[in-house]
């Protein structure tokens, strides 16, 4: 991997493969399950992100705002044996592992995970078991595309984003792992292929004027709600420093002298990642 690629994969990698077959069958449980699909953290997404819980602390599959718990598996796992089967070959401490579905024209916005739990070392795997081209991770200015077929793993940690353009839905298995002697042999070789990874070019000052612009036209016909999207979309075809989306958001509402809004967006920016100083 080029210096870029190494940097980028201590954000985003690669670990394992998945047994072809048994991934299909997992594929099939997760479309087929009568999972009851959550959507909660409404703060942090467009709307059109579900969950539902295989393992939590309280073995209910409704249970989806993620804790530090010894974990256990959930009824809706019971009825998925081939997802369990690979949970239990993997072998490794969970502390949470859940569905996550992602609809057509849905995000979620750039954001840190973890801040809130315990200060202690943990890993989120990712499995994909149904997705297209179009969905896709922002992470360190560049986009990168979860293939089937292996296990990613994911340092939330780092300012992320997610979304699926156009369909179908995207339904990824995700395992929060406390660290140990498994998790570290199944990390051992992380890896990031450079057809996964696409950087997004850099926004000039220019468009994101023009941009900020066209919000604020749209927010004076009467949109603030589809202004405030079309800035927070710029995540996703832009590479932007940190939190540009949210200041550009806060600029339009100052100037349209809307002070509780701009207010609003500025705490919103602060508790989406997890800014603290």
């Amino acid at each position: 991997m080029d210096s870029t690629l190494t940097t980028l994969a201590g954000q985003i990698a690669q670990l394992d493969a998945v047994d072809p077959a048994q991934l299909e069958r997992m594929r099939h449980e997760a479309l087929t399950a009568p999972a009851p699909w959550k959507a909660e953290y409404s703060t942090y997404q467009s709307g059109g992100w579900w969950t539902t819980s295989l393992m939590n602390g309280s073995g209910d599959a409704a249970d989806v705002t993620i804790d530090d718990c010894a974990a256990r598996p959930t009824g809706l796992l019971a009825r998925m044996p081939a997802t369990s089967a690979l949970l239990a070959d993997l072998g490794l401490n969970y502390m949470w592992v859940r569905l996550a579905r992602l609809e057509a024209n849905a995000f979620l916005w750039e954001h840190r995970d973890y801040d809130e739990l315990d200060q202690v070392e943990r890993h989120r795997l990712h499995i994909p078991l149904h997705t297209n081209t179009s969905a896709f991770l922002v992470t360190g200015g560049t986009k990168v595309h979860m293939t089937g077929g292996r296990i990613w793993r994911l340092t939330p940690t780092y300012a992320h984003g997610v979304c699926n353009l156009l369909g179908p839905d995207r339904i990824h298995l995700i395992a929060d792992v406390y660290a140990d002697d498994t998790y570290r042999r199944l990390a051992r070789r992380p890896s990031l292929h450079p057809a996964n990874a696409e950087p997004l070019p850099a926004a000039k000052e220019t468009l994101l004027a023009e941009r900020l612009q066209a919000a604020r036209s749209m927010a004076e016909l009467g949109y603030p709600e589809a202004a405030e999207r079309m800035l927070l979309r710029l995540f996703y075809a832009y590479a932007l420093p940190e939190g540009t989306v949210y200041d550009l958001i806060a600029e339009l509402h100052t100037s349209l002298g809307d002070m509780e809004a701009t207010t609003r967006w500025t705490a919103a920016k602060r508790r989406l990642l997890a800014i603290t100083a």
